[in-house]
């Protein structure tokens, strides 16, 4: 039997060969079962496949282990008697391109953005704000967009913040209610982005997608792996900037229809932290992207423990499905295996709903698109095993590989790029820098003058804090600003009672 077809990936066989159709595999699919049963070796043999035609892929590796991707695989027994029980002729090891990314720059090259690029939504729901502070920050933004501030970092957006601030009174009248309350929420919300190391995100270069979507000049594509091991301390950052980038992906790419093949096959790992304590205009978000970005030749694929984790409008859109063993101690897992059977086209010869609490590792229900697009009928299949490692990487392999990336001289120095903070505190303005008769001064920043308001001249520099100080008077300072005031006092008194002498 071949390992693979022109037209599809060979992941395993049932009572037939078990092939993911190319020209289908855009139409997303979902990766579920309990920890330990196989989906990321799953998903590795996925990413394999998918390079080897020619995809591009980009996967979170949330415990490491995909990362021996990019490394030859080693000859071992179980894996051997696993290529003969599946039938797989011709089972070799060889490594995969790849690219790794970290958004910390520790395991990977830097993935930045512009703090803007996410905007009021999406980073509302990374700070964890409510609706009224939402409201606040989405008014940051237009104010920003309407008098062209770059958003780069979070320090653009708290001198942004201050403005909004400084000027309620007036942007209340053409935004709506600006609270102080709700600003004040929203800086201590940036401190908490800080001490997340938030702001190792927000950034330039920002990540260029074209980057993603590369192949060698075999004509292999380029895997991409994000280090999500630590990403994963901060479940909201790592899902805030995965659905970033879908939504990225979704709003650069060009119309292609159904293509032979995708442009680029996207791996969501935990994918119920997505959906987690997501509001409703997050979710129709999520769901409008899932729907509408298969058009632009992506294919999105969420891997999750429990089949439920994904809410019924996103998973009705996920027509490659790979079930993996559940466990069902508690009634909402036994509801999730329900679920699951339930899910597949029914196939008489099998109980999948007893099925998926028999499956072994390496085992799974697999159900792929066929056809005109319809589901094949649900088989129980014994997956392939991977061509490269089964394990992690070295330090010291992670460490060649990124220093020989071709990318290393884009993306592993910062860029100082100027933005709001920059351009309120010089009085510059991405299209030019206007003269003071333009300006205001608001705290430390100019801002653009009101209409109608009076000229004044800035306030003088408040002079330097003493290096090392906390600001307070100290004792020395206090009892000689107290001997001046009583010694002015005193010589007011005898200057009176002289002058009443004259008299």
């Amino acid at each position: 039997m071949s390992a693979e077809t022109s037209t599809g990936i060979f992941t395993g066989k049932s009572v037939k060969p078990e092939m993911l159709a190319l020209k289908l595999a855009n139409r997303h699919g979902l990766i579920t079962g309990a920890t330990g049963t196989g989906k990321t070796v799953t998903l590795q043999i996925l990413a394999e496949g998918f390079s080897r035609h020619g995809v591009p892929v980009f996967a979170a590796d949330i415990k490491g282990d995909l990362s021996g991707i990019a490394a030859k695989g080693e000859p071992k027994p179980f894996l051997e008697k696993r290529a003969g029980d599946v039938e797989l002729e011709n089972y070799t090891y060889e490594a995969y391109p790849t690219v790794f990314w970290d958004l910390f720059g520790e395991q990977g090259h830097p993935i930045r953005a512009a703090i803007g690029s996410l905007g009021a939504m999406l980073l509302a729901r990374l700070m964890e704000l409510n609706e009224t502070q939402e409201g606040v920050l989405t008014i940051a933004f237009r104010v920003a967009a309407d008098e062209k501030l770059p958003l780069v970092n979070l320090r653009d957006l708290r001198a942004v913040i201050s403005l909004v601030a400084d000027r309620a009174s007036e942007l209340s009248k053409t935004y709506g209610n600006v609270s102080k309350a709700s600003v004040g929420s929203i800086q201590r919300r940036l401190l908490v982005l800080d001490e997340q190391k938030a702001e190792l995100f927000f950034g330039q270069p920002g990540l260029d997608i074209a980057d993603l979507m590369r192949t060698t000049p075999d004509g292999r594509g380029i895997v991409n792996v994000l280090a999500a091991d630590k990403l994963m301390s901060t479940p909201r950052l790592y899902s805030t900037f995965l659905l970033w980038l879908m939504t990225q992906l979704f709003e650069k790419l060009p119309e292609v229809g159904d293509p032979e093949k995708p442009k680029l096959v996207f791996f969501f790992d935990e994918a119920h932290l997505l959906f987690t304590e997501a509001p409703k205009a997050l979710l129709e978000r999520i769901e409008q992207v899932t729907r509408l970005i298969r058009s632009k030749g992506v294919g999105v694929y969420y891997i999750t423990q429990n089949p439920l984790d994904v809410p019924d409008r996103v998973s009705s859109q996920l027509g490659n499905r790979v079930q993996h063993a559940l466990r069902a101690f508690t009634p909402r897992e036994q509801r999730a295996v329900k679920a699951a059977a339930e899910t597949f086209r029914a196939n008489p010869a099998l109980n999948a709903e007893k099925a998926i609490l028999e499956l072994g590792t390496g085992e799974a229900l697999v159900s792929f698109l066929e056809g005109k697009g319809e589901p094949s009928i649900v088989q129980r299949t014994l997956i392939r095993p991977p061509s490269s490692r089964l394990g992690p990487l070295s330090d010291a392999e992670r460490k060649a590989i990124i220093s020989e990336s071709p990318l290393a001289a884009k993306y592993d120095h910062e860029d100082d790029k100027a933005g709001a903070y920059e351009n309120l505190r010089d009085g510059r303005r991405e299209s030019g820098a206007p003269g003071d008769e333009d300006h205001e001064w608001a705290g430390e920043f100019r801002i653009p003058k009101k209409p109608g308001a009076s000229e004044l001249p800035p306030p003088p520099p408040k002079p330097p804090r003493r290096q090392g100080g906390s600001g307070r008077q100290t004792y020395g300072e206090a009892f000689g600003k107290s001997l001046a005031r009583s010694l002015g006092t005193a010589a007011g008194r005898i200057l009176d009672r002289v002058l009443k002498t004259k008299k």
